[in-house]
């Protein structure tokens, strides 16, 4: 039973954070990737974001909290924990709806 809960709660808490994904990208990663800005790969540009995906999302995150190119440190959402920034890759990186 402990594990069920368990695993019910780290599901909820993942479709939480990805929920907060348009917002959080709205404050922090809207300026650059809705326009292209500096290089930034644009949103929902899946073949822009393909080679970046293939090298892994832990690469992406490492990234991000240092920044990269143009992008500065934490790109502009320095209270953003690593569940955030993966839901706001993932989010750029798909297929507009």
């Amino acid at each position: 039973m402990k594990k069920l809960f368990a695993a019910v709660l780290m599901c909820s808490s993942v479709g939480a954070v990805a929920g907060l994904a348009p917002a959080k990208y709205q404050a922090s990663c809207f300026a650059c990737h809705s326009s292209g800005a500096a290089g930034a790969p644009k949103t929902h540009d899946v073949a822009a974001w393909q080679p970046r995906l293939a090298k892994g999302m832990p690469a992406l995150i490492l990234s991000v909290r240092n920044g990269l190119g143009a992008m500065p440190p934490t790109g502009l959402c320095g209270d953003c924990t690593d569940e955030e920034y993966t839901a706001m890759i993932e989010y750029m990186a798909a297929p507009a709806d």
